[in-house]
């Protein structure tokens, strides 16, 4: 009954636990978002992951946040038809893995100011539960010779 319970917290420990240990980071820190900012040397030595936030901190009508590809980054060009964040306060949920790329789109602020960010987005590790306690006679039937494992096709 005891182990059951233990179960049962400890899954729901695994659900929750992304969502609490989620950091929010607020881009270019104290500066913000802003032009003449170097963003790569800020997000170096960062480690995002699935479940944080990325946090766009500027003044309302000053500037925007466009989400672009790796083409449109070195281009400093959104794609067309799609709508900036700016609210001024802008957060964005990192939900996937992978590279991510945002610009300012107002003016020359990308190409002339620099305001652009690159990052990678890990993958969450979310703690596994604990095993549960294992009966000694399934130890004696697990601790039993290894059986030998297939090399054919290995990699």
């Amino acid at each position: 009954m005891a182990s059951s319970q233990l179960f049962v917290i400890l899954a729901i420990l695994a659900i929750f636990a992304p969502s609490i240990l989620a950091t929010d980071y607020i881009v270019g820190d104290e500066k913000g978002w802003t032009t003449n900012f170097d963003y790569q040397a800020w997000a170096q030595g960062k480690m995002f992951v699935v479940g944080d936030n990325l946090v766009f901190n500027y003044p309302k009508g000053v500037h925007n946040v466009n989400k672009v590809n790796g083409t449109g980054f070195q281009q400093c060009a959104a794609p067309v038809g799609a709508a900036p964040l700016t609210s001024g306060n802008d957060v964005i949920h990192l939900a996937t893995p992978g590279r991510k790329w945002y610009i300012c789109g107002v003016a020359k602020h990308c190409a002339d100011g620099g305001q652009k960010l690159v990052i990678t987005v890990m993958p969450s590790t979310a703690p596994s539960p604990s095993p549960v306690a294992a009966s000694p006679s399934s130890l004696s039937a697990s601790s039993a010779a290894p059986s030998p494992s297939p090399t054919a096709g290995c990699s």
